[in-house]
């Protein structure tokens, strides 16, 4: 069945029953830009999506209307956009007709023709009118992994859209908690443009409440659900209990789950996530990672501290000034509210760092010696943050269908950006939109910090697990950790396991390459060979309990 005759033979949804407009608050980095008044309703045999906007820097963008009308079988009708882009005035007028979408579009008053060919039911996406994923909402409704959509990004053109997976999950917010359904999406583009996966939330009717494309880091959710009181959730087990902990000036929002039928003190691992806007189960492409890895430490007789990065989910405080030294310090105030629980023990205490939560265990257990028993680095780095942006980059251009020269002009831009950052001078030449997202004191305590100077002020014995697909943390990186490991002076345990066949979420996967990971499906998981090794090690590692 094809989306287009799938849409055909469902049920005409239901009208909003707000159909004076909802609220979305749009964010850009974690950080709130603007906002969002959306309405989608249903009116005589047409379908009507409209909106307004006012977005901040970097997007600058105030979108006075926007209206999208479809037909009751989502074929799109017209498209008109009237807003203000980084102080120009721009309108968009598109009419779709046997094949085509004509448009006019004039900036300053100035107007010029395009036209495109179309497929008869692409759901119509313009950039300036984030509210129009509103109809991409309503006609996921009902479909499948593997079905295949096509969308008009207006004025630019046609582009396909298929659907990686469907996860049900449930929100909690101040006024109650409500069942959603995430999907995963890739947009396929016309190369040299490589597929960008994001993820859509809706409720049972089909209505929009969260899009986030996090290869843009722009999110935009309703109001209600970007509340920092509301949180997103798609795992849980047995026995977890919500906290919050005391941090400087704000607290963590936390969930501690202790086995069943414990006996004694508790040894007690705690999880610090990965860099960018995570949560408390690192969800990643709808995968729980820090969940499901909880739940088999759990069962092997851990409680298990996981809590939302600072400025994230429920916890306070703010993100964009952060950096990697003030995520340490948040770990030590776990560390001190773990000291004040009568059922832990001091004694058999464990930091799990994953990705840039390594370098944040490493700085956390180098500066509390007396509190930190073991350290387990899960895709963790070796290199300067500099140099891993540069790998990174160097891989991801391999893969597109450009030439050398353009390929080199890319690097040689990232390094100047890198430059820029460090040094605090030679902006000159790069774009300011990029600066406002790239000269940020997260970014710089990225591109300076050394694992290896890190590593040698911590004391511990140390575990460094590596997925030998991960591409976005190599598997040399594992290694060139143990060395700076084994170079300290204490000569502390250090054991190294790599795990065949499993990516940089420490799942199985095929490539391991980031477009691959939102097709891995909703049944993804955490490989057993690395939740059993970092049982089995800490179990060892932090011996029998104290007396």
């Amino acid at each position: 069945m094809t989306a287009s005759t799938a849409a055909a033979q469902a049920p005409a949804p239901k009208p909003p029953a707000d159909p004076a407009g909802t609220q979305f608050l749009v964010f850009f980095r974690s950080q709130p830009i603007g906002r969002e008044e959306v309405v989608a309703l249903r009116i005589g045999d047409e379908w009507v999506i409209r909106g307004s906007s006012r977005l901040g820097a970097p997007i600058d963008i105030t979108t006075r209307n926007a209206e999208v009308i479809y037909d009751l079988q989502w074929r799109p009708k017209s498209l008109v956009v009237d807003a203000i882009i980084r102080g120009q005035d721009v309108s968009l007028k598109t009419t779709f007709e046997g094949g085509k979408a004509s448009n006019v579009i004039a900036v300053q008053g100035s107007p010029q023709s395009k036209v495109d060919a179309v497929s008869a039911d692409p759901v119509v996406l313009p950039n300036a009118f984030l509210g129009s994923y509103a109809a991409l909402g309503k006609r996921l409704q009902g479909r499948a992994v593997g079905t295949e959509l096509r969308a008009y990004i207006a004025p630019q053109g046609e582009v396909t859209m298929k659907i990686t997976a469907v996860a049900s999950e449930r929100m909690d917010t101040p006024k109650g908690a409500f069942a959603a359904t995430r999907y995963g999406l890739t947009v396929s583009s016309p190369p040299p443009a490589a597929d960008l996966p994001f993820n859509l939330w809706t409720n049972a009717d089909g209505d929009l409440l969260r899009v986030s494309i996090p290869a843009q880091t722009l999110e935009m959710a309703r109001e209600d659900i970007a509340s920092a009181a509301s949180r997103t959730s798609a795992f849980s087990i047995a026995g977890d209990e919500p906290v919050q902990i005391p941090a400087v000036g704000f607290n963590l929002a936390a969930t501690v789950t202790r086995p069943p039928k414990p006996t004694g003190k508790l040894p007690v691992v705690v999880l610090i996530g990965g860099s960018g806007p995570t949560d408390r189960d690192e969800v990643v492409a709808g995968i729980p990672v820090f969940g499901q890895l909880a739940r088999d430490l759990v069962a092997a007789g851990f409680m298990v501290v996981r809590y939302d990065k600072r400025g994230i989910g429920q916890s306070g405080g703010r993100a964009e000034s952060v950096t990697i030294a003030d995520y340490a310090e948040d770990g030590r105030s776990i560390l001190f509210w773990l000291g004040r629980q009568k059922d832990v023990d001091e004694n058999r205490i464990a930091l799990v760092g994953y990705g840039e939560g390594a370098g944040v265990a490493m700085l956390t257990a180098g500066r509390e010696r007396d509190r930190v028993s073991a350290l387990v680095l899960l895709a963790g780095i070796a290199t300067t943050g500099a140099q891993l942006v540069i790998e990174q980059q160097r891989h991801l251009l391999s893969q597109m269908k450009i030439d050398d020269a353009q390929r080199a002009e890319k690097l040689a831009l990232q390094e100047r950006i890198n430059q820029a950052v460090i040094k605090g001078t030679g902006w000159i030449d790069i774009p300011d939109s990029v600066r406002r997202v790239a000269d940020t004191p997260w970014f710089y305590s990225f591109l300076t910090f050394n694992p290896a100077q890190a590593m040698r002020d911590v004391r511990q014995p140390v575990l460094i697990v590596q997925g030998e697909l991960d591409t976005q943390v190599p598997p040399h990186h594992a290694d060139e950790l143990a060395v700076f490991a084994r170079e300290r002076k204490n000569k502390a345990t250090v054991d190294v396991v790599k795990v065949p066949g499993v990516n940089h979420l420490f799942v199985p996967a095929k490539t391991g390459e980031l477009v691959e990971y939102t097709s891995l499906g909703a049944d993804a998981r955490v490989s057993a060979d690395v939740t059993s090794a970092i049982a089995s090690w800490l179990t060892k590692t932090l011996g029998p309990a104290s007396r």
